[in-house]
């Protein structure tokens, strides 16, 4: 069950259009990271723009959810979803780039690769932490089987950092194993590819006020 359209559909009438669109926009580029998953065409490239396309649009739900005069208690449940899926993007964004750097040839690029990776586990251990926070909010709901990209990702996610950091585990040394927060790359910035078309609504007949 999509749990984020059943916020939606149960307060239809309070979401804001920016909210809504914007929440349509992350669900849309969801399913275009699972696509891409699951086609061996797809490059590292294409999947870490869609998931760094995600991290913006979450960010951008987390901002327009502010806006919302949500007053019956819902508020909070909304906000905790929003944290919940931007911290998720995050770790499928970070997991994209920390095997893209991997590909260089340098100590460097893998040290810092690494450092990306281990941040992907991180966040997807945050995530869960989040996720348990949002179900357990007033309306208690019920934590569904992993769905979207994350059903392909999140034991992926675990492995790769396990397996890359075994591999550099030389790179590790006492005196730089505290190094790992300072090497944290940041996200490559895209635009969000995907645009909402513009519509209008149909006028209204004053026969039907």
């Amino acid at each position: 069950m999509d749990y984020g359209l059943w916020i939606m559909e149960m307060h239809a009438d309070k979401m804001s259009m920016p909210y809504d669109l914007v929440y349509c926009h992350c669900q849309a580029i969801d399913v275009q990271l699972g696509l891409a998953i699951d086609s061996p065409k797809a490059t590292l490239a294409v999947k870490r723009r869609l998931a760094c396309e995600m991290v913006e649009c979450w960010h951008q739900a987390h901002e327009s959810i502010a806006e919302l005069p949500l007053l019956d208690g819902w508020a909070e449940k909304h906000r905790l979803f929003v944290t919940w899926k931007h911290i998720e993007a995050k770790a499928a964004a970070y997991y994209y780039h920390g095997l893209i750097l991997d590909e260089g040839n340098s100590e460097k690029s893998h040290r810092t690769a690494v450092a990306a990776l281990q941040s992907a586990e991180e966040f997807l251990n945050d995530s869960k932490a989040a996720c348990e926070a949002f179900h357990a909010a007033p309306p208690v709901s019920r934590s569904p089987p992993l769905w979207g990209s994350m059903k392909y990702l999140h034991d992926k996610i675990h492995k790769e950092s396990s397996c890359k950091v075994r591999i550099n585990n030389d790179l590790y040394s006492n005196d730089r194993i505290h190094e790992h927060e300072s090497l944290v790359p940041s996200l490559p910035e895209f635009d969000v590819a995907l645009k909402p078309q513009e519509y209008r609504l149909p006028l209204t007949d004053a026969a039907n006020d």
